[in-house]
């Protein structure tokens, strides 16, 4: 759950090209939406918000609750636990010493002067309603991938289940498990995994012709 002063800063859609203030390709315009815009959010986030099946928008907490039930299904959340989790990170916003992860993670996030400005929202109350609305969203747990693969050896052969090469058969690209390693090891960014999928390519093609 969150509130209307993080949704604004801290949500966005997967990918920059449905992001209007980075479509635009103007500078001016990413920091009239970060810091100039008001209260609401991008205009798609605040389409899922007010439509999304998956988003509750309330003014208070008993709202809220009600609503995340409806749409989880049952009674699943207790109003009285949720509350009693907020109330304890809430006591903690004020505190400069805080030792609550998500108010530490914050304040670190907040040391770089870009997420200052731009990513994360000022810390608050999420109970104070000048903040509000508050808003729940339904989570969807999935795997989008791994950085596992099949077995490899050097020349990009599959290896079998008994630990042997099988015949005429080659894995290249993310697919050799590469992605935990490789050229950019953990740090690895979206986009960097071209050199291991050439590297490995190469090396099925070159060891192929040599077979």
């Amino acid at each position: 759950m969150l509130t209307q002063k993080i949704i604004k800063k801290e949500f966005a859609l997967s990918g920059s090209e449905q992001n209007p203030d980075f479509t635009s390709k103007s500078w001016v315009e990413v920091i009239k939406q970060r810091l100039l815009a008001g209260s609401s959010a991008t205009a798609p986030v605040e389409a899922f918000k007010e439509r999304g099946e998956d988003f509750v928008v309330a003014n208070d907490l008993s709202t809220l609750v009600r609503g995340m039930n409806q749409v989880a299904g049952g009674n699943l959340i207790d109003e009285a636990h949720l509350r009693t989790q907020i109330e304890a990170r809430d006591a903690q916003v004020d505190n400069p010493f805080s030792k609550d992860a998500q108010m530490m993670a914050i304040h670190a996030a907040r040391k770089y002067r870009g997420d200052r400005l731009i990513r994360t929202a000022k810390p608050h109350k999420l109970l104070d309603p000048a903040s509000g609305p508050l808003i729940a969203v339904k989570l969807h747990i999935l795997t989008r991938k791994t950085l596992g693969g099949l077995h490899t050896n050097l020349d990009s052969q599959m290896i079998g289940a008994s630990g042997e090469v099988v015949p005429g058969l080659f894995a290249a690209g993310e697919v050799a498990g590469f992605g935990g390693g490789g050229y950019h090891g953990y740090n690895a960014l979206e986009g960097t995994f071209l050199g291991g999928c050439i590297f490995s390519g190469r090396n099925a093609g070159r060891s192929q012709a040599i077979a």
